[in-house]
């Protein structure tokens, strides 16, 4: 690997210098002044394990959890100025799923079994708040449209990315209860029903036949979405990005399956589909990744007039096709997961190069860039693209997924 990819290591580390607040993790300080709950642990992958940043996980689960509301709701984000909640945005389902995650993730990472013991009650609540998003009673969750990282994008009803993290979640929660010799096997079975059904329901394509059997679907909304999808799509080589009320989206939402590779959602023929498919449409060009391909334009059913909004989510643009570093880091992580070894070492190359970009100055491992050029457009020092470099660069380094990646979380 070349040189770059250790001075880049080495940026990253001075961009988390300081990003950490008395409240937490700040996202970026100049464009979210916030604890953001899904930037906290997706940055903490990394920034975890850099001197200095030990704590800065534990310190924001404890802000989130001390505005969690009544009815178990985190809030998606808390200002570091004032202390309060944000409410800028439509609002957020994965919050509570990465505040989950996220104790899972510091005791993996610290061993504080005293902290995890301290926020049950609270974990139970946030899990109690998330069964109730399942509004019909079919095992995975229904969200609305931008109410979760992609709050721009109309994702809606049953979502790959949340109801991937919400196997994701069960799975902590499951792991969280043995480490305090409590019964979590309701919380695996749960996860194990989550997981059957997004490769039954979100998946088509032959990789998914030994999931069916004489119930399935299953529920009865899904028997009349599937009977379009299966004879109009035949099959893809990645899970839909949403199925909902007799209607179903067609685009690879990357990030999604991503994470369904990585937390162990997808089997290995889904898995091998997903990354070929990923390396065929060159998701990775010019800088990895793309977050949505192809882009959704005018026109089509999955287009809102919401996109032209601060002239960001147009087709290559923000959530619409744009690049996001941070996601990039979860694809290296996966490709040394799969075994993509030299692939992983190429991609950490092409991931230093465009956290090395900037508009005002290099290494402004910026938010997002653009999906054709390649240029930056977010805003500069973002906490998760710098974090998520030093997760992807210990990964290659290592030969191993961390955190996710060993026989602890299988």
């Amino acid at each position: 690997m070349s040189n770059r990819v250790d001075i880049a290591y080495e940026k990253a580390q001075a961009v988390l210098a300081r990003e950490c607040s008395p409240l937490g993790l700040m996202a970026s300080p100049e464009g979210y002044p916030h604890v953001w709950a899904r930037d906290s642990v997706i940055t903490s992958l990394g920034a975890i394990s850099t001197p200095g940043h030990e704590d800065c996980l534990r310190t924001s689960l404890q802000t989130l959890a001390g505005q969690q509301s009544d009815l178990g709701a985190i809030p998606n984000n808390v200002s570091v100025a004032t202390g309060r909640l944000d409410h800028t945005n439509a609002g957020s389902v994965d919050s509570n799923l990465w505040y989950i995650v996220g104790h899972y993730v510091n005791h993996r990472m610290t061993g504080d079994t005293g902290f995890l013991r301290a926020h049950w009650p609270s974990l139970e609540r946030a899990l109690l708040w998330l069964r109730y998003q399942d509004s019909n009673g079919c095992g995975l969750l229904e969200v609305h449209e931008a109410a979760d990282w992609a709050d721009l994008l109309a994702n809606r009803f049953n979502i790959l990315y949340d109801n991937v993290l919400w196997y994701a979640a069960l799975r902590a929660m499951a792991k969280t209860a043995a480490t305090l010799e409590k019964d979590g096997a309701q919380y695996d079975e749960m996860a194990s029903d989550v997981r059957h059904k997004l490769r039954i329901v979100l998946w088509v394509g032959p990789e998914s036949a030994d999931e069916w059997g004489p119930t399935c679907p299953g529920h009865t909304e899904w028997q009349h979405t599937l009977s379009q999808v299966d004879p109009v799509l035949i099959k893809r080589p990645f899970f839909l990005p949403y199925v909902a009320f007799r209607d179903y989206g067609d685009y690879c939402d990357v990030f999604g399956n991503l994470l369904s590779v990585l937390f162990g959602v997808a089997n290995p023929a889904q898995e091998r589909r997903i990354l070929d498919y990923l390396y065929q449409v060159g998701i990775a060009e010019p800088y990895p990744v793309r977050v949505l391909h192809p882009p959704i334009h005018p026109g089509s059913k999955d287009w809102r007039e919401y996109y032209r909004n601060n002239n960001l989510n147009l087709p290559d643009q923000y959530h619409n096709g744009g690049i996001w570093p941070f996601v990039g880091g979860f694809y290296v992580a996966v490709l040394v997961k799969t075994g993509r070894q030299e692939e992983a070492r190429r991609q950490l190359v092409k991931l230093a190069e465009v956290n090395r970009l900037g508009m005002n100055e290099e290494w402004e491992f910026n938010e997002w860039c653009h999906g054709r050029t390649g240029r930056p457009m977010g805003y500069p020092h973002q906490a998760w693209s710098a974090g998520m470099y030093v997760y992807a660069h210990r990964c290659v380094a290592e030969g191993q997924m961390l955190v996710f990646g060993d026989k602890t979380w299988r």
